[in-house]
């Protein structure tokens, strides 16, 4: 007896794997144990460098007292208009020192973990945009030392972190050891909320993308409205992160390649759906046995 045997036809691959080799195949993700090392690097750096910041009390309110007459000749509208908003609710106020406390670092941590497992291009671009704008505040701090508007006797505004809480900064600039507070301009908390949003404006697609401006305009109100930032801060801020993004631009296509790439993996997921019910329904159990089929069997 001889017989022809044919394999039946593969089974289609589950819809999650689909979905993960696509997603895969639109771009290589930089090798996660050496991002983990160069981020907590350059955070460690930072901080170490804000240190050696610290201790020029003369000369950061020198410079808090030019800010501020800087600020008045460009007519510029006083820190005074928001904060004095914020006072009308010490509910609003104790929101606001919260959200300055609280929602910096996670928020970009947030931001990088999620472009670098989604949007591994526009992950290296905006770790780049923002390793260069730390960088270059870092430089500024060092060299214009500047105390924040809430220790300005001249601004007459209230430091909202120690009156209503919660603080990040000790009571006196001095003896504080967890953070430099001579290191105002430029505002890291508006640059890095910016390049938030930039950076996932020009990732997603979705028509409502343009609300991730929120969140840094809800920051810049927050930092001058706690008496943390002069308007200034975040000028300055915004043209560091101008200049950084003009340098270091987003590979041509990278946003149209990943966008291809993850509407393929939406349709890979589709008919790997479909394909998994229509096989489900066919023999009535759910399931269908793979087994090889005999074809034309004779004696």
């Amino acid at each position: 007896m001889d017989s022809r045997t044919e394999p039946a036809e593969a089974e289609p691959e589950p819809a999650a794997a689909i979905r993960r080799t696509s997603r895969q195949s639109t771009a290589p993700r930089p090798p996660l144990v050496r991002e983990l090392l160069l981020v907590v690097g350059l955070f460690v750096v930072y901080k170490v460098g804000r240190q050696l910041a610290d201790g020029h009390t003369a000369e950061a309110f020198r410079n808090a007292n030019r800010v501020w007459d800087w600020e008045r000749t460009l007519h510029l509208p006083g820190e005074g208009s928001v904060q004095g908003a914020l006072l009308h609710s010490d509910t609003l106020v104790h929101l606001a020192n919260t959200y300055y406390a609280t929602v910096h670092f996670p928020a970009t941590v947030a931001f990088l973990v999620w472009m670098y497992l989604r949007r591994p291009v526009h992950y290296v671009w905006a770790r780049r945009v923002l390793a260069a704008v730390t960088a270059a505040a870092l430089a500024l701090h060092l060299t214009f030392p500047l105390a924040p508007p809430r220790l300005l006797a001249a601004a007459g505004l209230v430091d909202t972190g120690q009156v209503y809480g919660p603080t990040v900064y000790g009571a006196h600039p001095a003896t504080d050891e967890m953070a430099n507070q001579f290191a105002a301009m430029p505002s890291l908390h508006f640059g890095w909320a910016l390049m938030v949003a930039i950076g996932l404006i020009a990732a997603t697609r979705s028509r409502l993308r343009w609300l991730w401006l929120l969140h840094p305009l809800l920051t810049l109100l927050v930092i001058v409205g706690t008496a943390n930032h002069y308007w200034l801060d975040a000028i300055v801020a915004t043209a560091l992160l101008g200049i950084a993004l003009a340098v270091i631009r987003l590979p041509r296509g990278a946003g149209a390649a990943e966008a291809r790439g993850l509407a393929a993996a939406d349709e890979a997921y589709d008919e790997a759906d479909g394909a998994a019910g229509n096989s489900g329904g066919a023999g009535g159990a759910g399931e269908k046995e793979s087994v090889p089929e005999l074809v034309g069997a004779r004696r």
